[in-house]
This record gives structure tokens, sequence and C-alpha cells, in this order.
């Protein structure tokens, strides 16, 4: 779901998004465009494992990179990774329960959409490595999964959901990468991940184009990647409380490859998808925090806070939409790959948090010295206060690049009685002025039900519903009653 701010296709892509899915100039009762999807979103690694009755052979994915991540007792121990140690049997067992929750979502919150990820380690959970085509892919797929899956979506359609496909939320299988043994040394472990962009490219293009073929006809919106620089920052430069993501390493020359291999991967991906489903429309997810300077008077907080927008959101969406690099991060893009460039139909935006800032009168040598990187948050743990009013800011980042944008992830940390008035009625009271003048297409709150955040566990709760660990039981939270309220209004 969420990233650390440590640090802070055929046609054109804005052609094919346009005419692919037309822009509404009427209104729902909600105030919002007519076809306008209001759902939520979850991560399967977040919300699959707990299931009350289902032995956790069958419940929990322990083929991925995030499932040894978070269960070896070496990795576990070893304080500077911040993992909690929490069992994955405090989830909350959505791959059991998983009808009744859409259930909840389309006839008690009134979601039209919901954002899911298919898993690549549940699908593929053995080594796939010798298949060459999408049709070799058949030898190797768990079927069990692949019939769970095909349900799941036809659960959604019963439902009148829409679904929102993310291909890659983060997790990896084991045969793909061994995050502990890249832990131990990135320079020679195998399987390496992200750290090999050439086999990366091609393994995780094979496998979007495998789920297209089975999935096509049942989905429209597909997410290659979420927020890429929740695995590059967390993964490979630094990590804190608030996010540690396998391989857990600091070393920015290898932070700055893997970049580059996700933003290919993105692009091969997207053609892999279109090759399949010649109708999909295909995004990229996009973190994107506001930075401000900590102290507005102290002009190196000034341009600290310009350089962490400069570096962790108009970098992004430079190199995963239009292919542009700055490579020696010097504040000039000086390179582009035109094999990235046209392949982004439209922009998945996640939104959570302003970052004060502050400016360094040098860059920060344990870095790499690079010129942008002069700045530090004023708070380590980023995280740590979440629910931005900003959203609207957080559009102006993605608007001028001229395509549809979803709000695929928007949320609150640990919602209370106070969340309905002090957050949520006016940030959606914002979004909804905005629509009349920006291609916004949805809006999916983070998250449906409580989830296992990543590293930390249970310890961060996000959902419109809340969850027992114990008993499994989903109590609808006051801001799931308002998220209702709106979403009935457009239904």
């Amino acid at each position: 779901m969420l990233l650390m701010l440590a640090l802070a296709c055929s046609a054109p892509a804005d052609t094919a998004a346009t005419d692919t899915v037309a822009t509404s100039t009427t209104t729902a009762d909600n105030g919002f465009p007519e076809g306008f999807l209001f759902g939520a979103a979850i991560a399967g690694f977040q919300v699959d494992p707990g299931c009350p009755t289902l032995p956790a052979s069958q419940c929990e994915d322990d083929a991925s990179d995030w499932y040894q991540w978070v269960t070896d007792p070496d990795l576990i121990d070893e304080s500077g990774l911040y993992l909690s140690g929490q069992p994955l049997s405090d989830g909350p067992g959505h791959w059991e329960l998983w009808e009744s929750d859409l259930d909840l979502a389309a006839d008690e919150l009134r979601a039209d959409a919901l954002r899911f990820s298919v898993e690549w380690s549940r699908l593929f959970p053995t080594d796939a490595e010798s298949a060459q085509t999408v049709e070799d892919l058949y030898d190797h797929v768990d079927e069990t999964a692949l019939v769970w899956y095909h349900a799941y979506l036809g659960g959604l359609a019963a439902r009148g959901v829409e679904p929102l496909v993310t291909l890659n939320h983060y997790t990896l299988p084991l045969w793909v990468h061994d995050g502990k043994a890249c832990h131990e040394d990135p320079d020679t472990c195998a399987p390496s991940g992200w750290l090999d962009g050439e086999r990366m490219e091609r393994l995780i293009a094979l496998y979007a184009g495998f789920c297209a073929r089975e999935f096509g006809d049942q989905v429209t919106w597909w997410l290659t990647l979420n927020e890429p620089y929740g695995v590059v920052l967390p993964g490979f430069v630094i990590q804190d409380s608030s996010r540690t993501n396998p391989p857990g390493i600091q070393d920015v020359d290898h932070a700055l490859s893997v970049f580059r291999h996700m933003a290919r991967a993105h692009a091969a991906m997207a053609d892999a998808v279109r090759a399949e489903d010649a109708d999909a429309m295909v995004g990229i997810v996009a973190n994107v925090p506001i930075p401000e300077p900590d102290d507005p008077d102290d002009p190196l907080d000034v341009q600290g806070a310009e350089h962490m927008d400069y570096f962790y959101n108009t970098l992004f969406l430079e190199a995963f939409v239009e292919g542009r690099f700055d490579d020696d991060l010097d504040g000039e893009l000086d390179s582009t790959d035109p094999d990235i460039t046209g392949r982004t139909d439209f922009i998945g935006l996640n939104h959570y948090n302003v970052v004060p800032v502050i400016g360094l009168s040098a860059p920060l040598p344990f870095l790499g010295g690079y010129p942008v990187l002069d700045f530090l948050p004023a708070g380590l743990d980023s995280l740590e206060e979440l629910g931005s009013l900003q959203l609207d800011d957080a559009i102006d980042r993605v608007e001028p690049y001229g395509l549809p944008i979803i709000i695929t992830e928007n949320g609150y940390r640990d919602p209370d009685a106070d969340t309905v008035d002090a957050w949520f009625t006016p940030n959606i009271d914002q979004l909804r002025e905005r629509t009349a003048r920006t291609d916004i297409r949805g809006y999916m709150y983070w998250s449906l039900i409580d989830n296992y955040e990543w590293n930390l566990g249970t310890d961060w709760r996000f959902g419109l519903y809340a969850v027992d660990t114990d008993t499994k039981e989903r109590t609808l939270r006051g801001v799931g009653a308002a998220f209702a309220e709106v979403a009935a209004g457009g239904r």
C-alpha cells in the first residue's frame, strides 16, 4: 500500500485513453460525474492471510518474497529491518471470506468498484523460468489459484462491481527473487529480482500477458506496478520503522538501476497486456506526497522541498509516462527511452500525506552526493502522520500529463469518530469540485478492511471496516458509513 518517504501500446497514450472511455458531462446525485467509480482498494498479500477455517497451507502465500521477509527468524531478529514478527494468521482472511467481503462492499458500502491485486506467486508458486511464451505458462500455473481468481472476478461482476486489477503490488515469487539472499549480498544473490532488469522485464511481461489472456474478458482497468518507489526506496536506499521492503539494502546505484528496470518493465507489461486484450486500459500507480518547506522563510528548506518534489513526483512521472530520465540527478532530464514512451493510458494516483522538508547546504554523501538529494523529511519516520487534505495538490502533479486519472488509494490511518468531519467530508468535497474540471474517473479508498500492513503487521489500520484479529469479525467504521452515503448517490 504505502511507501516510506525517508527521502522524502498501440496508439499514443492520450489518444487511446480518450477514445476508449468517454468522459461524462452529466452528474449523479452525489455530485460526481455519471459513471464515476466509487470503490475501495486492497492488496493480496495484505488481506489474504488469516483465514478462520482454512489451513495456513491453503490460505497463506508462502511462495512470495514478502512471506519470506516477514516470517524468516533471522530477518525478524535484525533490528534495522523493523519487522514486527507478527504472524500472518492475524490477517483478515480475505482468501476465505471474500464472498462476504464483496457483499459488504456492494450492498452496505454501495461501492461500484474494487481495486485488488493478482498475486504472481499464487498463480506461479514454482519455477516457470523456462516458459518462453504465454502459452508455455499453462504448464506451470497453479490451477487452484486460477480457479479462485476467476471466481473472484465472477463474484465482482455478479455484484455489479468494476474490477481494477493490479498485476504487481510489490510481491515477487521466491523463484524470481530471494529477498534474504539479496539482503545478504546483492551482487551475488540469485534469483535477484529487480536487480536483473533484463530477466525481470521478460518474466513479468509474460506473467502480465498470461493474466490479460485469462482475465481480459472480465477486466478493463489494468495497473502494472504499484508505487515503484515503494520498492526502490525502502528496498534499496534506506529503511525506517514505517517501511522496509526486501531486499532491505542501502545502495543508491542499485536503486537507480532498479528504478529504470521497473520503468521498462511497466512498458513491457503494458505491451503484453494489450497483445492479449486489445480493449485494455493500462496504467501505472504513482504515490504523490506533497513536500512543503519545514520553515517557509528558510531558503534551504524551500529549495529542499522543491528538490524532493522533483525527485519524488516529477522524476517518477517523467520516467514511467514519458520515458525520460535524469541520469545524474542534477535536475535536468537528459535521456529518453523510446521503449517506454506512450505506453500509459491512465495514471493511478495514491495520496496520503504532506511532508515537511528540511533543506541541506550540500547533497547527502551517503546517498551518493547527487545534486538534488540535498533534503530530508523533518521527521524520519515519515509515514507516522497520514491523512492529508491536499489531494487537490496531488492531482496538480499528474494532470499536466493529459491522461485520465483514477485515485487508486487515499486513506486515513487509524480512523476514529472525528475522521469523517475532520478529513473525509472535506476531502471528498475537494475531489467533487475537482472532477468538474479534471478528467478523474474514480476514487478508491484505502482500504476496504483492516489488513496486514507489510512489515508493521496489523498495528496500522485503514479499513472502512475494522477487523478483529481473533474472530475476523468486520465492523463498519464511521468513515465507512460516510463513504456509503456518498457512494449510494452514484449508483
